[in-house]
């Protein structure tokens, strides 16, 4: 199925979405159109989710910006010649360092072909990614869905996600990655919809949680 390029490809898939399912239709409702959240696939577009992953997006955007200045061309050529001090005037962690080497490694060597996971499944896309040491799920995940807009990308490790769902379900405790893969089958193929719905559901409901309560 084509990928999620544009706002009216989005809004295609969330009609086909809340055709089918109630609770999508009541937070497409609640919620209008999500963003589209999209990046240029690519090296750079992994290098992005790679930087992003587990700290707050204040940090990772100022490390982002310290990156962009220290290598200036975001390629695996400039980041296999890196050196050692490159990456720390970069604000890169260790672990952080050992994935960006690894990952400029195997799109130089041919290993992952970056190209090539737009014509694969979300879940053989997700497979190659995660051969690469220091790629987890939740990275490969998100780099489906916001670099390659692939429709059925389901990030089900997500934090946020995982309250979201729990809220537009009403299930009793936040649902684990395995859960939240289980519940996400009902959404197939347009998982990388239901995601942006509940992404947005999160944000309304710390936006309300942050509202102080009136009185009468």
């Amino acid at each position: 199925m084509k990928s999620i390029e544009t706002e009216d490809d989005l809004d295609a898939r969330l009609t086909a979405l809340a055709g089918r399912c109630e609770v999508m239709a009541r937070l497409h409702a609640r919620h209008g159109r999500p963003p589209l959240r999209r990046r240029p696939a690519g090296f750079e577009g992994l290098v992005h989710v790679v930087v992003f992953q587990q700290i707050s997006i204040a940090a990772a955007a100022a490390i982002w910006q310290r990156t962009i200045g220290v290598f200036g061309a975001i390629t695996p050529e400039r980041f296999t010649a890196a050196s050692d001090e490159d990456y720390r005037a970069a604000g890169q962690s260790r672990p952080k360092v050992r994935t960006l080497r690894a990952v400029a490694a195997a799109v130089l060597d041919g290993s992952l072909d970056l190209d090539g996971l737009a014509d694969l499944p979300a879940e053989a896309a997700e497979a190659a990614l995660v051969r690469v040491s220091g790629i987890g799920p939740w990275t490969a995940e998100v780099y489906l869905l916001t670099c390659l807009g692939h429709g059925d990308a389901w990030p089900a490790g997500d934090v946020a996600l995982q309250a979201a769902a729990a809220e537009a379900l009403g299930l009793p405790s936040r649902p684990d990655r395995a859960a939240m893969v289980a519940i996400g089958e009902r959404w197939r193929p347009h998982r990388a919809v239901a995601a942006r719905l509940l992404w947005a559901h999160y944000a309304a409901l710390r936006q309300r949680a942050a509202v102080p309560a009136t009185t009468a």
